[in-house]
């Protein structure tokens, strides 16, 4: 399996620096092949030409249609993570929202 490269964007990065640390833990548990970085949401076009996946801070909504500048026709998914997971920072639930949106990209 080919790893998938994961980039989670917040306000400044600390809080999606333990969502990262959580997902990378649940993708492990699953082998699941993630790389998982965290970073501010400035950073984004810093790291589109990297990443095959970028998950937006549920606090981030209002940038949500700005990424499409940024992401332009890379093949990117762009998730906006929820705040029911978010909030808790709960790992699982945020890989199984990654796994549904790219299985359903492939649909």
């Amino acid at each position: 399996m080919e790893t998938i490269r994961v980039l989670l964007v917040c306000g400044s990065g600390a809080s999606s620096g333990f969502m990262a640390a959580n997902i990378r833990k649940a993708a492990a548990a699953r082998g699941l092949n993630l790389s998982v970085t965290a970073r501010s949401e400035s950073e984004i076009e810093n790291y589109v030409d990297e990443i095959d996946v970028l998950m937006v801070g549920p606090h981030l909504a209002y940038i949500v249609d700005e990424v499409d500048d940024y992401v332009g026709d890379r093949p990117i998914a762009v998730i906006l993570m929820s705040p029911d997971y978010y909030s808790t920072l709960d790992g699982d639930l945020a890989v199984d929202h990654l796994i549904s949106t790219l299985t359903d990209e492939d649909a």
